[in-house]
């Protein structure tokens, strides 16, 4: 008899298991020259994109971080929290693709046995990010959002676009959406007392309002709003790859329609990016 993880992990534990499959799927005939390909992720090929990956899993898993010392000409380090991020990478950046392919393998079934057997409650604090304190069910969830991401990075570098509906894609709405309030109200600034709407069409299809109280304090609802200040209609991947830093609104400006104040529109597009 199999144990099911607690019901509110069970959609993150699916999620998760839909993108690394379909991650490994891609990545398990690639030739070697393919692992070198840039991804939209600053400074990443395909096989530092999969690197990532093995190596945030394994950390989940408990096992130890890898003692690595940085070269000092990576452009994209630029923090602790990138700095952080690099070491799994770049420890296996001679990897060569047979390694990468059976270490992401080997990853995938202990880590896939891990979430079977997982009895915890999802408040249970466990290590996240950078060795922050996070509960269960919200290491979970950005698990599943990560390699979501990470298979669309992988997607758009090989030419293999698709699963922008699937599990994972309505986990990184929820995250991405999360983060929308801080960049109206405190980053771009939208004045007290107004709101701003984000119109999504695509695969994914959605409206939401964030509202400025008269503190200046965002929040965000379902509840359609008369007399925004400012409208942003865009297609699902462009909110995505806005969203999760993939690239500027100025190149993607032909697919933002804004209306309203042009001023707060260009200061929340300017501000977008959630992801570190």
């Amino acid at each position: 008899m199999t144990v099911q993880p607690h019901p509110s992990l069970q959609p993150y534990a699916d999620a998760w298991t839909h993108s690394i499959e379909a991650i490994s799927e891609l990545v398990l005939p690639l030739p070697e020259g393919e692992w070198n390909r840039a991804t939209p992720c600053p400074g990443w090929s395909v096989r530092d994109v999969v690197s990532h990956i093995i190596g945030i899993e394994c950390e989940q898993l408990g096992d130890p971080r890898p003692i690595h010392t940085l070269p000092r000409d990576l452009r994209h380090v630029v923090d602790e929290f990138t700095r952080y991020m690099e070491v799994q990478v770049d420890v296996r950046r001679h990897h060569t693709a047979p390694e990468m392919t059976s270490e992401l393998e080997y990853t995938i079934i202990r880590r896939s046995r891990q979430l079977r057997n997982e009895k915890r409650d999802p408040a249970t604090m466990v290590r996240g990010p950078l060795g922050d304190q996070v509960t269960l069910e919200f290491a979970l969830q950005l698990r599943a959002f990560d390699v979501w991401i990470h298979e669309q990075d992988l997607r758009a570098a090989l030419g293999v676009p698709g699963n922008w509906d699937s599990p994972g894609a309505y986990v990184a709405r929820d995250i991405l959406l999360a983060g929308l309030p801080k960049v109206v109200a405190k980053q771009a600034g939208a004045p007290a007392n107004s709101a701003v709407v984000i119109d999504v069409h695509g695969p994914l299809e959605f409206m939401r309002t964030v509202r400025v109280d008269g503190e200046g304090r965002g929040t965000i609802d379902k509840a359609p709003s008369l007399g925004p200040a400012v409208t942003l209609t865009m297609d699902w991947e462009t909110y995505v790859r806005l969203a999760a830093g993939r690239v500027r609104p100025g190149t993607v400006a032909h697919r933002v329609k804004t209306e309203g104040d042009p001023e707060l529109a260009d200061a929340i597009l300017a501000n977008f990016a959630v992801t570190p």
